[in-house]
């Protein structure tokens, strides 16, 4: 068997090799039922269990108040930039929307598909190097809510402190979700794909607030109603059980290892060295602006194309994958989420040094 290397992917992503060890034995005999959890059903008591433990694990380490709903979906992360508007934004009412990225864009190409959408701040114009901070836009009065991407996979750009407003908030959290404390009560909606800081691709998680469940009109059809979905459990139609089931092995690892507040410090500990690494010289470009620097994802360049096919297929032999960048901005992509371990983050700085060293610009 290969070892295993550092896997620096944006998503699929790492995920801890504990959880990754159990699901090895769990795939072929699930708590000794006899029956593999990829192949147990969805009424049995087992995994009736396995949804259960998931869903409080999830309300206890992300706080989540008794008065919002916990679901799991399917359909990607993609699937809720129309399910939102088409749900809580009303024909004729306004929605506002921050533009910070590629899919905060794909959000608002499809809530024009549900009403009228204010955009009054975009970053498009500088490759989405940054994102807004308070008092960088003003939110239209008669919007019904304001949607914002926490965190930017593919330009490494995160939101330090979220918009202020009286307005709801609903935000895609698919990258940076459990990284950090969150006030959920300030949120209409959450929504994370699992497969960057949860689990595996195959499940999104959304958080609602349990008043807006009424507010969907009624010619949406049923699969697309969040009520549907909150009345039955997340069990309306068959779930993806192998992908709740490992994101429930991932909380129970968090909990295990001090939980947000601890991933946080190390968090700000592994984007630190590696932004150090980028910092000390102009070998390395930042493509973020520093207040704007996201912790989960680091994008960079260096002086050519030529010179960043090097870098990545070098950093590949060394056994550092998935740093190539997004084709949208080239260059190199570090994505450390919570399972990304610090040797990890170590090992690509050292080599960064080597690099620069034998490869001069």
């Amino acid at each position: 068997m290969a070892d295993r290397i550092f896997n620096f992917s944006p998503g699929p992503a790492v995920l801890p090799l504990e959880v990754l060890q159990q699901a090895a034995i769990d795939i072929v005999n699930f708590q000794n039922t006899g029956i593999g959890i990829a192949e147990i059903s969805h009424r049995s008591k087992e995994f009736i269990k396995v949804a259960e433990t998931t869903e409080q694990l999830l309300r206890e380490l992300f706080e989540i108040p008794n008065n919002y709903k916990v679901l799991f979906l399917q359909g990607g992360a993609s699937s809720q930039f129309f399910m939102i508007p088409m749900n809580l934004l009303a024909a004729g009412k306004k929605a506002t929307y921050l533009n910070t990225g590629a899919w905060s864009k794909k959000a608002i190409k499809e809530a024009k598909l549900f009403g009228e959408v204010v955009v009054p701040f975009s970053s498009e114009e500088q490759k989405f190097n940054r994102v807004p901070v308070n008092g960088d836009y003003t939110i239209d009065k008669d919007s019904e809510y304001v949607y914002f991407v926490s965190n930017n996979t593919i330009y490494g750009t995160q939101f330090k402190e979220f918009p202020k407003t009286e307005k709801m908030l609903i935000s895609d959290m698919s990258s940076d979700i459990l990284s950090r404390k969150v006030d959920v009560s300030k949120f209409g909606l959450i929504f994370a794909g699992a497969q960057k800081n949860l689990g595996p691709a195959g499940v999104t998680i959304v958080i609602i607030r349990e008043d807006l469940l009424d507010r969907s009109p009624a010619n949406i059809p049923t699969m697309l109603k969040y009520k549907t979905h909150a009345e039955k459990d997340s069990m309306f139609n068959t779930p993806p059980c192998f992908s709740i089931y490992i994101v429930g092995e991932v909380l129970k690892w968090l909990k295990k290892n001090g939980g947000i507040s601890a991933m946080d410090e190390v968090n700000k500990e592994k984007a630190g060295l590696l932004y150090a690494a980028i910092d000390e010289s102009s070998y390395y470009r930042g493509h973020a602006e520093p207040a704007s620097r996201s912790l989960m994802n680091i994008s960079f360049n260096l002086a050519t194309p030529e010179l960043e096919a090097k870098f990545i297929a070098e950093a590949t032999k060394a056994g550092l994958n998935g740093l190539k960048g997004h084709r949208s901005i080239g260059g190199c992509r570090a994505s450390i989420y919570n399972a990304f371990p610090r040797e990890g983050v170590v090992k690509l700085v050292n080599f960064m040094r080597e690099f620069k060293a034998n490869n001069p610009a």
